[in-house]
């Protein structure tokens, strides 16, 4: 099979030759995992580590900042970059509605229009993609943008207290949303195979927010941005970060997610036994192996036992996609990162 069709057939509820993979890495690993395993770009590693993870496609913008704010993105959020000694990463550096009172000020803020994209040029790139891979179009995760925006602390205090602003302000936010995927969509009608809809509603220990701020405030758009997706054929792919459980039956009743990421079975709640007797008939799993300690800090053999063990857990008719708990961290030793691949390849026939 190709990778496409094994990501297919497990969506179907076929089974596939073997277990599909994915990777997820910051660019600092990918680029010395291509350096130590000598591959002259990302598609040469996917071939060398037997990889199936979807291309992502997307729209280039033709306009990179706010009108008001030349040192700003789109959004009006300014941002810094940060050495944190293995690599960097961007932090949030100002939040352009930290000051807005009232529902007024948010709607007069200047926000983005999805017109300001290269859509010629996406037509094109959509019909360069490889038919033997998956393709991943459109995201939708509002609370992140919301928290830029806003800042973290007055965003959480704004659900509770500012419910109006708060609607007002994920309103915008789905508004863009909605209509830069429903045009991507339009555009790669037939073509794209998943989409991506997120919120990170779960911490190590358990939900950032309760179950009925979930319900009230991001539910009912993340269901949406669904069944557009699913209005052309597109399966939904979903993320949340932690400790999530007591929210899996609403992201399945009410968004309809099909994949499951990143399963960080070591939080409380998530461990894998049980979300395959709970959920295994409903959602394909993704992730479950460990980047915050077993590929990080645990030996060669920590992480191939990892992989065995998921291999057991999610058996067929579990669905399950191979692939870390998000993005590989500078400090997982190449070592790490090739034994979870290699066993995969090797154990992961179904």
């Amino acid at each position: 099979m190709t990778p496409r069709e094994r990501w297919l057939a497990l969506l179907a509820g076929e089974r596939p030759d073997r277990i599909p993979t994915d990777y997820w890495a910051t660019a600092e690993v990918t680029a010395r995992l291509m350096r130590d395993l000598k591959c002259a770009d990302a598609d040469a590693l996917y071939r060398k580590l037997h990889i199936d993870g979807p291309c992502h496609v997307g729209p280039r913008r033709t306009v990179d900042h706010h009108p008001d704010d030349p040192q700003a993105d789109i959004w009006g959020v300014r941002h810094r970059e940060v050495d944190y000694g293995g690599g960097m990463y961007s932090e949030t550096a100002g939040h352009p509605l930290a000051a807005a009172g009232t529902v007024e000020d948010v709607h007069a803020f200047r926000w983005p229009s999805p017109d300001d994209h290269d859509w010629e040029a996406f037509r094109d790139e959509v019909l360069r993609t490889p038919a033997d891979r998956p393709v991943r179009c459109g995201h939708y995760e509002p609370f992140l943008t919301y928290c830029a925006m806003r800042g973290m602390e007055q965003a959480y205090v704004d659900l509770a207290a500012e419910p109006e602003i708060a609607q007002a302000i994920l309103g915008h936010i789905f508004d863009y949303h909605w209509r830069l995927n429903e045009r991507m969509f339009e555009i790669g009608r037939g073509r794209i195979d998943l989409t991506y809809v997120a919120e990170d509603l779960g911490g190590q220990t358990g939900l950032l927010m309760g179950l009925e701020t979930i319900r009230r405030f991001f539910l009912p758009n993340q269901k949406r941005m669904a069944d557009l997706a699913r209005s052309y054929g597109i399966h939904v792919f979903y993320h949340t970060d932690g400790a999530a459980r007591a929210v899996i039956p609403d992201l399945i009743n009410v968004t309809g997610i099909e994949i499951l990421n990143p399963i960080q079975w070591r939080c409380p709640g998530m461990d894998r036994e049980g979300l395959v007797r709970d959920f295994g008939k409903q959602v394909v799993f993704h992730g479950a192996v460990d980047n915050q300690q077993t590929l990080a800090f645990g030996t060669v053999e920590d992480v191939r036992q990892e992989v065995l063990d998921n291999i057991r857990i999610f058996a067929w008719p579990a669905r399950w996609i191979c692939a870390p708990c998000h993005n590989i961290q500078p400090v997982s030793p190449t070592a790490n990162v090739l034994a979870m691949y290699d066993t995969i390849y090797r154990n992961g026939r179904l």
